[in-house]
């Protein structure tokens, strides 16, 4: 008898394999046997005529932002930069009218399960973009988002090592090249008397950050180039130079003095948006519900636990509102306490990395990507709207590295503002912003989300999906016992879940309450114990966006709802890690639909 024979696979194809072997089952236990089904020839017509759709959309639609295709993966227009003239509106506008005049014609009443689910993605999509275009119309008004173009532009091409560095220098001089004619359209776009004035000062802060890019990723690799190149190249960049110095100009001298329009968008824009943010059927009202039940239910439970961190307190069991802000601030302060250096925040997200890794690992708790993960510091382009963020590679460069990215604490920050954000960020908190950005959080869903074989689902990911889960593994990890059930570390994830909650009222209480500076920091400091500069960072985050701060309720809601459901479906055969492989293996769709393919039920209707 001969004997086996055995092939060592690398992590990567033993990880995809079980991706593979899960996706193969699921389609299954939802399709039923493939061999032994005869498709209906009207469903495979129309299953095939979608596909064409898709594939073509795939096609064509990274061409409407060359820098957006860059960060997909997309290589094609790297040496492009994105146009914001009415022209190019004009012609985005046309092709989202075209696609949806294409999709009306297939029935989808007769597609497979699978391919349901896609066209209602598609269809939201660009819905979803027309009504940015012609009625949000934040292109109008919205200077943030040009700043993190013109940062993101060189960014992109610079972070990941996709081709040689000779290459992808030749396509940041392209794009340098038509920096003047970007600025000139940005000034020419934005209307000062729309633009608020938050909106404004956020944006002076940003201009300058390409100029970093090209410093730090840039400058670095001019002399691997041939010497007529890297003339092109300093002249490029000289030019932008100029044109950024102009731009910060007028930033400061021209549109802040003119910028009057309102932060907030009003309730009609606001619903309106929260219907293609959440594709839930969620109402605004549903969701403050919601959110507000669940803060009185988790102060009770905060409580609890900081009794038997203060036995000498002896706190009675049913308190008054003062008895128990005063008790959980209490517990909390022994959180705050344990605070990194002011320079150690990066060395700490770094420690804490090891630490998630192992647990979910030791705990079998999900597959993990073997994809490369760098924590670094924030861009100072990407700054000043978030303390941190994972930046995965698109779904065209499967394997590229991902960035954790975290904001430094700024030079001219007070001690005391400095000591307020560390006291936010302790060990304890830091743990579970890596537990969220990284591990299992972001970076291991988008690793699996790249995986998917279907690229129309990773493209047009769902962020409530996204930010649902990371919220769900912050509280999944605390209750399967992270860091040996250190009753600390749980009143610390518990007290991140509050942010979660007061995101959510935060949000729309700004854009259609008009709540003020001084309710909000209520809200966040009283209500919630967040630190003073967290909550003033918030603020200023809750009115440059809109509808994204509410993402992470409702998702962690919807994503503990599949769960319960999940576990109910298989009874005795659940398993966590099954679960948790299963739930992420479809990218990144709205979690009802995820319920749908992995349950085996009827894809919902809108």
């Amino acid at each position: 008898m001969s004997q086996p024979t055995f092939t060592r696979c690398s992590p990567d194809e033993v990880f995809v394999s079980t991706l593979k072997v899960f996706l193969l089952c699921a389609a299954i236990a939802v399709f039923g046997n493939p061999s032994a089904q005869a498709a209906d020839p009207k469903e495979k017509s129309m299953d095939q005529a979608l596909q064409r759709l898709a594939e073509s959309y795939l096609d064509e639609s990274p061409s409407l932002s060359p820098s957006g295709a860059t960060t997909l993966g997309d290589h094609r227009f790297d040496q492009k930069l994105d146009d914001i003239s009415p022209a190019a509106r004009q012609h985005q506008r046309d092709f989202c009218l075209r696609y949806l005049g294409e999709l009306k014609k297939i029935d989808r009443n007769q597609l497979s399960r699978d391919n349901q689910v896609d066209y209602q993605l598609l269809e939201h999509s660009l819905k979803g973009d027309l009504w940015s275009l012609d009625t949000l119309q934040e292109w109008a008004w919205n200077p943030i988002q040009y700043t993190q173009l013109t940062g993101g532009a060189i960014y992109g091409l610079m972070a990941r090592e996709f081709a040689p560095v000779e290459q992808r220098l030749a396509s940041v001089t392209a794009r340098l090249e038509q920096y003047p004619r970007l600025f000139a359209q940005i000034r020419e776009t934005l209307d000062p008397a729309r633009v608020p004035p938050i909106h404004a000062e956020t944006a002076i802060k940003q201009n300058r950050g390409v100029l970093s890019i090209i410093e730090n990723l840039v400058r670095p690799h001019l002399e691997k180039l041939p010497d007529p190149d890297r003339e092109r190249l300093l002249k490029a960049i000289a030019t932008t130079t100029a044109e950024v110095d102009q731009h910060q100009k007028w930033l400061e001298t021209e549109l802040l003095p003119k910028a009057r329009g309102d932060a907030k968008i009003g309730p009609k824009l606001y619903d309106e948006k929260l219907a293609f943010t959440l594709a839930a059927g969620l109402t605004r009202g549903e969701i403050r519900e919601r959110a507000e039940f669940e803060l009185r239910r988790v102060r009770t439970e905060m409580y609890a636990i900081a009794r038997t961190l203060q036995p000498e307190a002896n706190l009675p069991e049913s308190p008054t509102p003062e008895q128990q802000q005063k008790a959980i601030a209490d517990a909390l302060e022994k959180a705050s306490a344990d605070i990194p250096p002011r320079d150690g925040v990066l060395q700490a997200a770094q420690n804490s990395l090891k630490i998630a890794t192992e647990f979910v690992r030791s705990h079998d708790l999900v597959s993990i990507p073997p994809d490369p993960l760098d924590i670094i510091v924030m861009p100072e382009f990407q700054r000043g709207v978030s303390v941190a963020y994972c930046d995965s590679p698109g779904p065209l460069e499967v394997g590229q590295k991902t960035f954790y990215a975290v904001a430094p604490l700024p030079t001219d920050w007070t001690d005391a503002q400095c000591t307020s954000f560390l006291r936010e960020y302790n060990i304890r908190s830091i743990h579970n912003l890596t537990i969220h950005e990284a591990m299992p959080g972001h970076f291991l869903q988008l690793a699996f989300a790249n995986r998917s074989p279907n690229r129309l689902r990773a493209l047009l990911s769902s962020g409530v999906f996204v930010e649902g889960w990371a919220v769900y593994t912050e509280q999944m990890m605390s209750e399967e016992g992270f860091l040996d059930r250190d009753p600390l570390m749980r009143l610390v994830t518990l007290k991140w879940y509050l942010r979660v909650i007061a995101n959510s009222i935060l949000d729309q209480s700004v854009h259609v309450d008009g709540m003020r500076r001084e309710e909000a920091m209520h809200l966040m400091m009283h209500d919630t114990f967040q630190e003073e500069r967290e909550a003033a960072g918030k603020w200023t985050r809750a009115q440059v966006t809109s509808t994204q701060l509410s993402t992470y309720f409702v998702g962690y809601q919807e994503h503990r709802d599949l769960r319960i459901a999940a576990k109910a479906a298989w009874g005795e055969t659940f398993v966590l890690k099954r679960y948790h492989d299963g739930a992420i293996s479809f990218g990144s769709p709205p979690v009802r639909f995820a319920k749908a393919l992995l349950l085996n039920q009827p894809i919902p209707e809108k």
